[in-house]
């Protein structure tokens, strides 16, 4: 633990990436791996990541996420995005792979399914889009993670125009609405106004309440 810890005191929302620098595709899937096995709200999975490495479109990005150069200058982009509705169709797919993969049908998992989709398709699309957002940001906090164990630079963005994102990256057929980005890449050794900075986090005793 205290090796994570010390990563998680390493890790800062990178600044200025050096563009020579690429990161190592090893690093890259294991990443992305952390992702694929985070957890999710009844493990529906219902965001997926789009990795763009293709120059062309995240220069087209960068004027719609406040010029942010870590986009283009780091050497992967992830964008999280989620889906934009549940429907059966999507709910029924992600409970008979766990079917398919366990190779039998359990009767409490079977009475759950019927209790999802009873509770989510009816509800509205944008109260349905906000749920999945969420599980993105679960995600995002494991790559996050995940990133800092691999020695990888990395910056949460929220500040974009996800319709222009999304329209960029053809996610609004695919029924996906982009939530957040994350560029990958290595911290540039001069230009980075916040590199070197201490931590600053609230004490534990103002961000931790136990209740015994």
């Amino acid at each position: 633990m205290s090796n994570l810890l010390d990563k998680l005191n390493w890790r800062y929302a990178t600044k200025k990436m050096d563009s020579s620098k690429a990161v190592e595709q090893e690093k890259v899937d294991r990443i992305l791996e952390a992702i694929r096995l985070t957890a999710t709200s009844s493990g529906l999975q219902p965001y997926e990541v789009i990795v763009v490495t293709n120059k062309e479109l995240r220069e087209k990005i960068v004027p719609h996420a406040w010029n942010q150069a870590q986009i283009t200058d780091g050497s992967h982009l992830l964008v999280f995005a989620a889906w934009d509705n549940y429907t059966e169709d999507r709910i029924n797919e992600m409970f008979d792979l766990v079917n398919d993969e366990r190779g039998f049908k359990n009767e409490g998992w079977e009475n759950y399914r019927q209790m999802i989709l009873g509770a989510y398709p009816p509800r509205d699309a944008e109260v349905n889009y906000q749920h999945a957002a969420r599980q993105a940001y679960i995600g995002l906090g494991t790559a996050l993670i995940a990133a800092a164990e691999e020695g990888v630079d990395s910056t949460p963005m929220e500040g974009f125009d996800p319709a222009k994102v999304d329209d960029i990256l053809g996610l609004t057929e695919r029924g996906l609405r982009s939530v957040v980005l994350l560029p990958l890449g290595y911290r540039a050794e001069e230009g980075d106004w916040l590199k070197g900075m201490k931590k600053v986090r609230r004490s534990t005793a103002q961000f931790i309440t136990e209740m015994k």
